[in-house]
Order: structure tokens, then sequence, then C-alpha cells
């Protein structure tokens, strides 16, 4: 058993996650909130009535023979003590401090206070081991040079804690409905919202194995769209890749059929009865060549698929054009030597500054030789009258542009041919060179796999023959450039 196996991650589990984790909590955020914002609301009233209640009894300071005095009614002092929540206590301080009524025991207000006279204020304090709230005011006295008194009202604070909970019960209580409707309806809308990719998931799974047709990505939500063209993008190459196999595979068979053919008739043939030795040696002959027909054939056939399945997926290097086209020349010069034509390099020496290109080099390479092969096949040639071939690469550092050119002194092609010969196993009328028809196709599409251009021109233009030349144009490598001035 694997320890470190995880769970497949939920995309609905991580949506639902990342909506109820913050709205569980945010909810006890919510009750601290609720909490305080009880508490001030309910002392508002509270400290009202404390602020009367202090003016009031401000209002019963007397002064008798020169000194303050305090009478406070019965009905007054009944009704300060008639609360069966709170503790109500009360404290009035004559001009010099002397006590005149109340609870001795209720501080005093804070020292470093500024007085104001017959100016109402609250303060928290604590009267024996009970919070309180403190309404007090200075009451100016009609005396010379005598000081305010000062008129104290305290109060325990049962009642508005009990309002504060009332508050918040009335708040909260509520939520403990609305809290788990609120997830049910989450969970419903992310259902409801995650139906266009249930939709999407049937129409992929109702498909034929073999329709890769495009996903309508209008179809889809927007959020959705840039994975659906993903995929899209995806079944476009592995049509066309299953493409290529198929031709492939048709090219092949289309090709591999004349060669086997002749083989099977050479074979019939050296077993014929009366069969003469000569007969045998002509039989094996044919046969040798049809092999070496059907040898090229193959190799021709898997260059081809190799060019067109590479693709960007192909490694490149910095190559140096003209290195590679040299080496080509060096191992073709026997082939060319047996039908006696003069094959050659001239133009840019290898490790010339400014004659590289990023490329696949077993590729380019491909590329030369099927250019100079293709050259050997269809320039007639004799001992008495060679025919010449040329390779050659140019540089344009001005245009940023390498320049491969491979041309022949033969026929040429004429211009209602120029197009058709790179198509697969076209050739041209009135050539007796063997072939398979797959060595220009190769060098168009490798070309291609380096954004680099292929053209055909007369060589001689108005002479006989007028010769071929393949022109290959290739974007020079920016990290080798030099300056053209230097």
């Amino acid at each position: 058993m694997n320890i470190f196996h995880r769970e497949q991650r939920s995309l609905f589990g991580e949506i639902l996650d990342w909506m109820l984790t913050p709205l569980l909590l945010l909810w006890p955020v919510s009750l601290v909130l609720t909490w305080l914002v009880a508490q001030g609301i309910a002392g508002k009233p509270f400290d009202r009535a404390l602020e009367y209640n202090a003016r009031a009894m401000a209002q019963l300071i007397s002064i008798k023979r020169g000194r303050a005095e305090f009478a406070l009614p019965r009905p007054a002092r009944e009704l300060l003590r008639a609360d069966d929540s709170d503790t109500v206590y009360y404290q009035v301080l004559g001009s010099r401090g002397e006590f005149l009524s109340g609870e001795r025991e209720l501080p005093p207000p804070p020292v470093d206070e500024k007085i104001v006279p017959d100016e109402v204020r609250i303060r928290d304090d604590v009267v024996k081991g009970f919070d309180v709230k403190v309404a007090y005011t200075w009451v100016t006295l009609p005396l010379d040079n005598a000081k305010p008194a000062l008129v104290q009202v305290a109060e325990t604070l049962e009642k508005r804690s009990v309002l504060a909970t009332e508050i918040v019960k009335g708040v909260m209580l509520p939520q403990f409905v609305i809290l788990p409707m609120a997830v049910l309806l989450v969970w419903l809308a992310l259902v409801q919202a995650i139906k266009p990719l249930n939709q999407l998931e049937e129409r992929i799974r109702a498909r034929k194995p073999d329709d890769l047709s495009p996903i309508d990505a209008q179809a889809v939500p927007l959020e959705v769209t840039p994975l659906v063209e993903s995929v899209n993008d995806l079944l476009l190459r592995l049509t066309d890749s299953i493409a290529t196999q198929k031709r492939f595979l048709a090219d092949a068979a289309h090709q591999l059929k004349t060669p086997l053919a002749g083989l099977r008739m050479q074979a019939d043939l050296a077993q014929r009865e009366g069969a003469s030795a000569e007969d045998l040696k002509h039989s094996l002959r044919q046969i040798g060549r049809a092999s070496i027909r059907a040898t090229h054939s193959v190799n021709q056939l898997l260059a081809l698929a190799r060019a067109e399945s590479s693709g960007s997926a192909m490694s490149r290097t910095h190559c140096d054009l003209a290195e590679l086209c040299m080496s080509v020349v060096r191992d073709c010069v026997p082939f060319a030597l047996e039908k006696h034509i003069d094959l050659g390099y001239e133009g840019t020496p290898a490790g010339t500054p400014g004659c590289t290109i990023l490329a696949n080099a077993t590729l380019i390479k491909e590329l030369v030789r099927n250019l100079v092969d293709n050259a050997i096949n269809y320039t007639p040639s004799s001992l008495g009258k060679p025919g010449i071939i040329t390779a050659r690469v140019l540089t344009d550092p001005f245009g940023r542009t390498l320049v491969l050119q491979v041309e022949d002194s033969g026929p040429g092609v004429p211009e209602a041919e120029r197009e058709l010969i790179f198509q697969p196993f076209y050739r041209a009328l009135g050539t007796e060179a063997d072939g398979s028809g797959l060595g220009l196709p190769i060098v168009l599409e490798i070309a291609h796999q380096h954004s680099a251009t292929v053209s055909l021109e007369d060589c001689h233009p108005g002479q006989t023959p007028p010769g071929a030349r393949f022109v290959v144009r290739f974007t020079a490598s920016p990290e080798e450039e030099t300056d053209p001035s230097s």
C-alpha cells in the first residue's frame, strides 16, 4: 500500500470548501461584532437615565446658613432603590469636599480631569467589586469662592447585559436557521453550475472511437472554453498524426508493390524449366536491382515520415550549413563518379561566421542528400561529356539569410511541372532515371519544418540544356551572426 497516496482532487469539493469556509469563519466574527454593537445599543437608554438622575439630584442641593445641604425626598429615595436587577448608588459632596449624602465608598472622578460645571459625564468604575456605570456632574454653588459641589449616580450593569443578550439572541438565533439554508443553497447552486461540465463529459463519452471532430466551444461556459480549445488542438494534431500514418502505410504499400512484384516474377523465371545459366544470372541481376529499389523506397518513405512527424518537437542545435553540405557532397562523390559526373562544392567555407542555422542536423543532411541524389539521377552524363553538379552555400549578412543551392547541367524542369515535382510519387515524363518520386517532397517537408523556402529556376536560361537550380533559403541563427561592417 502506498502511504503517500492522495485521493484525486474534486473541483466541486474545492469550490464548496472555498465558499463555505469563509462563511463559517465569519459567523463567530459576526457574533462578536453583534455583541459589541448590542452593548453599545443597550447602554444608551440607561446612560440617559443616569444623566437625568444626576441632573435631578443636582437640583436638590441648597444653601442654608452659608453651607451646602442636600435633602433627598423619600419618593425619590424609594425610586432609586426600586430596581430589582441593578443596585443604584449616589453620592453628594459639598464645595469643600465634605460628604453630604449617599454612598461614602463611591470612588471620585479622576483627579486630573478638568472640572466643567453643570456638565454631566459618564465613566466606568468599580463599586464593592461590581462594575458600574457612573454619571456625575459639578454643581456651581452661590457662595463666595466656593468650589463646585459633586453629584454622582452609579448603577450596576445587569440590565444592560440582559438587554444586550436579548439583542444578540434576536439577531443570531435566526442565523442558526439561515446558515444551514445558505449551505444548502450554495450546494444546489454549485450542482447547477457544474452541470455544463457533466454535459460535456456525456457528449465526449457518447462519441464514436473514430470521431475526432472538434468539440463545440460555444456550448460550454466561458471559463471552460480554453480547456475545450486545448482539447480541440490536441484532436487536430492527433488527426494529422493519424492521417500521416495512414498516408505512410498507403505510400509504402503503393511504392513497394512494384519491386516486390518484380522480385516474385524474376524468382519464377529463375525457377522455370530449361533456364540456362545466363538466364539465371539475368534473373538474379534483376532481383538485386529490384531489392535495391525496394530498399531505397523504404528509406525514402521513412525519411518522409520522420520529416512529417518531427514538427516543433524535434531537437534543434546551431548547425554549420556549409559543413553539413560539404559532408553530404563527400558521401555522394563515389555515386557521382560511377555515372561520370563532376560533383563539387563551392561557396562559403565551413566555420565562417554567420553560416549557422538553428536546425536539426540529421534532417538538414537528408534535405541536401535528396537534392544531390536527385541531380545525379536526372543529369545525363558520359565519359566523353560528363555532367556537372555544384552545391554551394551563400551568406547574406544584410538580409540575415543563408542560401543553399544545388545546380546541375541536366535538361531542367518545364514551367508546367515545377509545382508537380514536389508532390509524392510524381516523376517527370520522358526520364529513364530510377527513383521513387519522394526525394523532392522530403526536401519540401524538411524545409517547412525549418521555416525555409524552396524554389526552382533554370541554371542557364536560354541555353540548351538549361539545367536546374534548386534554391533553399534559411534564416541565419541570431546567436551566431556578426556585424557585416566588421
